[in-house]
């Protein structure tokens, strides 16, 4: 930095510059305008005034230009960043401060003014400042970490050459001064001889970084402020340290010379890239301590094998120390050392082998899932371990699979079993060759030995009495079907298994479903007792099989079975399975009958089909039979044959002569499939009679029966009303008169002149047959009910006293309540009791019955068999029902 005066130039003419501030806007914001006269000329790095900063803003953290051409300083000084000509007119830039804790912003406006004027009144002190050569540079200097002083420890001298002139005053800020670590460094105001007060650890703080400031006594800046660095100098005072205490690593024993182990690492704290950084690793020390096959690079810390010397089998493990030195390992540096274990990890290095070359093991014959002989291997691999389990395989000798051998997974010995049972008959004694290998593949490569182990095992087979042997299983014989009842025949026989002969043993049947034969117990032939048919219908493609059981004299016994293949003989004639016939006169005119025959092919089809006519010579005029093939007719008819059943003999003859009638029950019915067709009521027979079923007699008579009730209730009643004085009204005829409660109004109600409660069904509703009316009239059927306190009339009550007595009063008389029970019951019961009757004189589901006076009559009236409503009329109580009733009721009614 350099302080700026008068400056002589060679035009010695200044450009007046006037420059006036033109941000009045914010003045509210602003501080006071600063003006200040320069030259017009400004050279890069001048200073060109001073601004007070804290008179604006004292708590100011960051101070701006807003022209680039301008730099300013903490204390407020102004420096030029470049060389700048003012112009003829003005320049102006602002000074913006801020506070970024508070965001608070203030501007102080600087006016550049031409300073011509002013030279000759200033201070005769600033002409001093005039000159054309200075220092203000002091070299770097340093410090030795951790000195012992003495302190305070003179460190070098900060010198302005503008001293020459007028008084300096010299100071310094940044961290050591006024910021962490606070007071380490000092300055002479004075002499500018700088000190350190303490020592300093370089690890915590490489360097410092000061700025110098020299001013005069009355604060100006003549030298712009000075960057002092103070660089702290090394000392090995770190001991280099390992990143763990234990380094634990795992190599395979198989593993080649080279291969890596692992990598241990340390760490300096002291200046990198210098001897006191330089670390050197070597191994120490090492347990167990022969052999020796690793080593570590001297400056990576990478762990290698050096050597082949590895074997699980011999060590399992090993613990290097290992050390870390600085000074590039010179007997002088600082070292510290570290723990290293290497496992070594097993590899199938090692062969399972045989205990024993050979074993000698015997079984007896007919012995099946046992345990014969245990084997044994050394494998000195890691037990329980895929190196160390062994897989056992029998490599000769057991080309029939009688033998299996398997691991024990506890012991690893091999188990060797019978899975098929040996004959001693057939082989005496099994020699096997069985190898061994582990579950792990063999590691290493070797040509001189195979890799699989082998032994051999000699099993001997004890002869065991075995008793008869049913061998074949199955023997068969044939016999013609038919023969004569004792015929003998060749039956089954067993075989000592050990003589290979049938003495001495005895035979016994155990199974023969129709009881056809019997067995020698010697021989073991069968003799018929029995007719055999190749056509019963336990017999099987002509295969009859009976179950023998042959024994010795021991006891011991097998199992035989004897097929009897029974030849055919032609005793069969053919018939026809489908006896009864169905013909839709409506959709078919013929229907096809198909022939079978229970005897072999030879003896069956083709077939010749016949009309049997003998009994009735109508069925060959009536019928015709046509052949299709060999096994198939059409049967056809007349066109003008009434409906009903018709018996049809048919006689088929097969290839060899042998025939059967087959009586064939064709029904001509009127329908469209054969499902549609039922019995018909009156069927003719072939004649041309009428054939009347018993359903059909019985409903005739049940007819004639209900035409005179009829006629004899018509009858009474005619004379039961010219006898009686008493007339009940006409609409009143063929009623059901119902004792009831009333339970709600009721449907229409028509009031009679006799005062009378009628319920209307229908419109014109009238009885079916009159009792007490004047004719007989057909419609819907009505009920009068009786209400006691009163009578309905069109869905409303009407009380009538005189029937709280118990009487019924009408117009023009009156009758007792018992005169009027008299009359209608024995009427009633008679009507009801043939009310939709059916053919078994059983009453329908609804028949009517007595029951209890409970109140009110329902307004739903009758329903039921003999109230059947025609019309609508009638149903206007709908029209009062629940919101829920009412789609219900609109459903069914049209409005």
């Amino acid at each position: 930095m350099a302080a700026v005066g008068p400056v002589s130039s060679p035009s010695g003419a200044l450009c007046r510059l006037v420059l006036t501030l033109t941000i009045l806007m914010f003045a509210c914001d602003a501080c006071k305008n600063v003006i200040l006269h320069v030259p017009s000329k400004l050279d890069a790095e001048k200073f060109v005034g001073r601004v007070n900063l804290k008179e604006c803003f004292k708590s100011a953290s960051q101070i701006h230009s807003s022209d680039p051409d301008f730099r300013l300083l903490e204390d407020g000084s102004i420096y030029t960043t470049n060389a700048i000509v003012l112009p003829s007119e003005k320049r102006n830039f602002t000074v913006l401060l801020s506070n970024t804790e508070n965001q608070e912003e203030k501007k102080i406006v600087v006016l550049l003014k031409n300073q011509t004027k002013v030279l000759k009144k200033r201070h005769s002190k600033e002409k001093a400042l005039r000159r054309s050569k200075r220092r203000w540079a002091p070299i770097p200097c340093s410090m030795l970490e951790n000195s012992l002083g003495p302190f305070p420890l003179f460190l070098q001298q900060v010198q302005s050459d503008t001293a020459q002139n007028y008084t300096i005053y010299y100071s310094i800020r940044g961290p050591g001064v006024d910021q962490e670590p606070l007071n380490l460094f000092y300055v002479e105001r004075d002499t500018g001889n700088l000190y350190c007060t303490r020592p300093v650890d370089r690890e915590q703080y490489e360097s410092f970084e000061l700025i110098a400031f020299a001013t005069t006594p009355d604060g100006y800046t003549p030298e712009l402020p000075l960057s002092l660095l103070i660089k702290i100098e090394d000392e090995n005072d770190n001991y280099p340290i390992f990143t763990e205490t234990t380094y634990i690593f795992t190599i395979s024993e198989n593993c080649r010379v080279g291969s890596t182990v692992g990598q241990v690492c340390a760490t300096d704290k002291d200046e990198p890239d210098t001897m006191h950084t330089r670390l050197r690793y070597s191994i120490i020390e090492q347990v167990p301590a022969r052999p020796t096959p690793f080593s570590v690079h001297p400056t990576t810390g990478v762990l290698t094998v050096s050597s082949t010397q590895i074997d699980r089998e011999v060590i399992d493990k090993y613990q290097l120390k290992i050390k870390v030195q600085d000074m590039d390992g010179q007997y002088f540096g600082l070292h510290t050392t570290s723990t290293c274990i290497i496992h070594i990890e097993d590899a199938n290095d090692n062969l399972p082998t045989f205990t024993r070359s050979s074993y000698v093991t015997s079984v007896e014959e007919n012995t099946v899932d046992v345990e014969i002989l245990r084997v044994t291997v050394e494998d000195k691999d890691l037990v329980n371990t895929p190196n160390w389990r062994a897989n056992y395989t029998i490599l000769k000798g057991n080309e029939n699979g009688n033998f299996k051998i398997v691991t024990d997974t506890k012991t690893n010995e091999g188990v060797l079993c019978v899975v098929k049972p040996l004959n001693y008959e057939e082989r005496q004694q099994v020699t096997l060759q069985i190898g061994v290998v582990n579950e792990a593949p063999y590691s290493r490569e070797s040509s001189s030995r195979s890799a699989i182990s082998m032994a051999t095992i000699t099993v001997n087979v004890k002869n065991v009495d075995e008793g008869p042997e049913c061998s074949p299983p199955v023997q068969t014989v044939r016999i013609r079907e038919n023969v004569p009842v004792g015929t003998r025949n060749n039956g089954y026989r067993a075989y000592n298994s050990e003589t290979r002969s049938s003495s001495g043993i005895r035979y016994r049947k155990l199974n023969d479903p129709r009881e056809w034969v019997t067995v020698d117990e010697n021989s073991g032939s069968i003799t018929l007792l029995r007719s055999l048919d190749r056509e019963a219908e336990t017999i099987s493609n002509g295969i009859y099989n009976i179950t023998i059981l042959a024994s010795d004299g021991a006891g011991r016994t097998c199992t035989g079975t004897l097929g009897i293949l029974l030849e055919d003989v032609n005793d069969n004639g053919p018939f026809i399975p489908r006896q009864t016939i169905i013909i839709c006169r409506t959709t078919m005119s013929s229907v096809e009958i198909v022939a079978v025959d229970p005897d072999e092919p030879t003896n069956g089809p083709p077939f010749d089909f016949r009309l049997e006519s003998v009994s009735n010579p109508d069925i060959q005029r009536i019928w015709r039979l046509a052949r299709l093939n060999d096994t198939a007719a059409r049967l056809s008819y007349q066109n003008d044959l009434p409906f009903g059943p018709y018996p049809v003999p048919v006689r088929v003859t097969d290839r060899l002569g042998q025939s059967q009638v087959t009586l064939l029950t064709v029904n001509l019915c009127d329908c469209i499939t054969e499902n549609d067709c039922t019995p018909h009521p009156g069927a003719r027979s072939g004649s041309g009679e009428v054939i009347f079923g018993k359903w059909a007699i019985l409903a005739l008579l049940l007819g004639v029966a209900l035409l005179f009730c009829i006629l004899f209730t018509l009858v009474c009643g005619v004379s039961r009303t010219a006898k009686q004085p008493k007339v009940f009204p006409d609409d009143l005829a063929q009623q059901n008169l119902i004792v009831s409660n009333t339970e709600a109004p009721g449907d229409d109600k028509v009031c009679s002149t006799n005062d009378f409660t009628t319920h209307a069904v229908g419109s014109s509703a009238q009885g079916i047959g009159g009792i007490m009316g004047s004719g007989v009239k057909t419609g819907g059927q009505e009920t009068i009910e009786m209400v006691k306190g009163g009578h309905q009339t069109m869905g409303h009550h009407h009380t009538l006293d005189s029937c709280r007595g118990g009487h019924v009063e009408t117009d023009n008389c009156r009758y007792a309540y018992s005169e009027w029970h008299s009359f209608t019951q024995p009427r009633l019961g008679e009507k009801v009791q043939l009310c939709n009757q059916d053919v078994d004189h059983k009453h329908a589901q609804d028949y009517v019955h007595s029951y209890n006076y409970e109140g009110k009559g329902s307004v739903a009236g009758s329903v039921g068999c003999c109230s059947e409503q025609q019309e609508e009329d009638g149903l206007e109580f709908l029209d009062h029902l629940e919101p829920k009733f009412r789609t219900l009721a609109e459903a069914y009614i049209k409005r």
